[in-house]
């Protein structure tokens, strides 16, 4: 297939993507178990504070999540024309993402919980803390009860599903003929770089002074409005051929603007470590340069997707229905083999492999047993196993 026609051919699986959203899972677990050790706060810290984390952390900060959330807008939309209508597609949805969130708050959720309270003078065991204390709506031993921990993601993907469901169910002939109006005068010239960086930049910045950064589905504005857009590009991305011209075009262009908002955003991290407030008009430009960052790398790397890895492989069904499990079970794994494992006072470098390869072993642990288990595939976010392909997968994401 040429340079010219392949970004016609949208209608099918785009094996990059799957790709994509496995790495950046994969990712995530290497990040989490890295903020173990980063100088800034975290569920659970090791006593070794290393400074050299600071750099890397901070340039993956801006786009990890933003790639999340564009990676399963495109998703979506394959789900949605799976589905065939709007009711159908949030059905399906529902099933995947809120079945999962309430066995992650009732069975997940609690390891975290308790490892927080324990390390604030909690007396009880983990036993106790479950069928007594987690319960509780309130404050308890310095934190607030219920709380999402790393579930926030699935709560806000949810919700972003959902509404997208009800514009398409109310007004999909409106919605499409504005995706593509749309589409096609962002396709000219180099506009899908800026005019979405200048947009996503002026929405945070005028949040900055206005609403508090923090998560929670009804007052985290400044998050929804990085997110939702990233959420809605993805979809629209994967129905519209006319966007991926435009994409290979300006990618060198948004390589260039990452690493020059990178560099602000390190330069800022580094004058002012820790808690050290900066000035208003600093941390103004270090949101700006967030933002922009995470909208530029992820062109990038979709980029890098489509051109390298939009390929099929033995593997990549595996993982890919893999991503989810692993997704739900990493926190709670990592934190509770830090608790255990902390006070056996390893190296750091001891302590982060046995973090890395104790986690994935519980993940993959989780998923090889639960693909096989009817009753429990659902609660890890797996559809029903197909009796001829057993471990293939639709194309659901997170």
């Amino acid at each position: 297939m040429n340079e010219a026609n392949r970004g016609l051919e949208r209608g099918g699986r785009h094996y990059g993507l799957d790709w994509l959203r496995i790495a950046a899972f994969a990712l995530l677990i290497v990040y989490h178990i890295a903020m173990v050790f980063a100088p800034w706060p975290w569920v659970i810290h090791s006593p070794y504070s290393l400074s050299e984390l600071i750099v890397p952390m901070a340039l993956l900060t801006p786009w990890r999540l933003p790639l999340l959330f564009a990676v399963s807008g495109f998703a979506s939309w394959h789900l949605l024309r799976k589905s065939g209508d709007a009711r159908a597609f949030l059905k399906a949805r529902n099933l995947r993402l809120l079945i999962p969130l309430a066995f992650g708050m009732a069975v997940l959720i609690p390891v975290e919980m308790w490892v927080r309270v324990a390390a604030a003078g909690y007396p009880h065991g983990y036993l106790h803390f479950w069928t007594v204390d987690y319960w509780r709506v309130g404050s308890f031993w310095g934190r607030e009860f219920p709380s999402w921990e790393h579930l926030w993601f699935v709560v806000y993907l949810w919700a972003y599903t959902a509404l997208l469901a009800l514009l398409l169910w109310r007004q999909r002939a409106w919605f499409d003929a504005r995706a593509a109006q749309i589409s096609a005068w962002m396709a000219q010239d180099s506009r899908l770089l800026w005019v979405p960086a200048a947009l996503l930049v002026i929405a945070r910045l005028g949040l900055q002074f206005v609403v508090p950064d923090e998560h929670g589905l009804l007052r985290d504005w400044a998050g929804h409005a990085n997110y939702l857009p990233m959420f809605l590009f993805g979809f629209v991305l994967a129905g519209a051929p006319v966007l991926w011209p435009a994409l290979r075009r300006v990618w060198r262009g948004a390589l260039l603007l990452a690493a020059l908002t990178g560099a602000v955003i390190v330069l800022v991290e580094l004058r002012y470590p820790g808690d050290a407030v900066p000035p208003h008009w600093v941390m103004a430009l270090a949101r700006a340069g967030q933002v922009t960052m995470g909208w530029a790398m992820t062109l990038v790397l979709i980029q890098v997707a489509d051109r390298f890895w939009n390929r099929d492989h033995r593997w990549r069904h595996t993982a890919a229905e893999a991503v989810f499990p692993f997704y739900l079970v990493h926190q709670p794994a990592i934190v509770l083999i830090a608790w255990y494992t902390l006070p056996l006072h390893l190296s750091a470098g001891a302590e982060f492999l046995v973090l890395l390869g104790g986690t994935v072993l519980v993940c993959a642990a989780t998923y090889l047993i639960g693909r096989e288990l009817r009753w429990l595939r659902p609660l890890i976010g797996l559809g029903p196993r197909p009796v001829d392909a057993p471990h293939r997968i639709s194309p659901q994401a997170a």
